[in-house]
């Protein structure tokens, strides 16, 4: 394990109403079971030390590598390495859906849907909206002041010289 070593689960956790609707939808009140709080509870504390092994083990994977960022790789030989290879295939699969899905995201954000700046835009909640023209450029303070760099900077060393009289003027112990 790596000197990152986690030092205690308290404060990792997964959203209890998504877990609990990951439940509801592989458990559907028509079949007639039901799943306890305290089952609820112990899955996610399951789920959180999973992902913090898996994690862990990548991580080490990737420092082997002298990487600084986990990448997919890394995650797929730690499941592996630890003998879980049957999940390899699916953590492939969602990868490459995630890479598609960031394409898509990628080409919306920038606005290549849509011409001459306008486009169409993600907001959020991930909903879509159409965009006109692209605003114009908003005038930086320095440029909406009118004056020169010069200017500006011989301003600023008469009020440091004005701070520095005041400074000086105020007895010691004063404060």
């Amino acid at each position: 394990m790596s000197d990152r070593e986690f030092s205690g689960n308290d404060d990792l956790s997964l959203p209890k109403a998504t877990v609990q609707k990951i439940i509801t939808e592989i458990l559907p009140p028509s079949s007639g079971l039901s799943f306890a709080r305290d089952a609820r509870d112990l899955l996610i504390e399951c789920c959180v030390e999973f992902i913090t092994l898996i994690s862990s083990e990548a991580n080490d994977i990737a420092e082997k590598e002298a990487k600084k960022t986990i990448a997919c790789e890394h995650v797929t030989k730690a499941l592996e390495d630890l003998g879980f290879q049957d999940y390899v295939e699916g953590v492939l699969e969602v990868a490459s859906e995630h890479k598609e899905q960031q394409k898509v995201w990628n080409l919306v954000s920038f606005g290549c849907w849509g011409g001459a700046g306008g486009g169409l835009r993600i907001g959020r909640r991930g909903l879509m909206y159409e965009v006109g023209q692209t605003r114009e450029k908003k005038q930086s303070k320095l440029e909406q002041s009118g004056l020169s760099e010069a200017e500006l900077l011989r301003q600023q060393e008469e009020l440091f010289a004005g701070a520095r009289v005041k400074y000086e003027q105020v007895p010691p112990g004063s404060d």
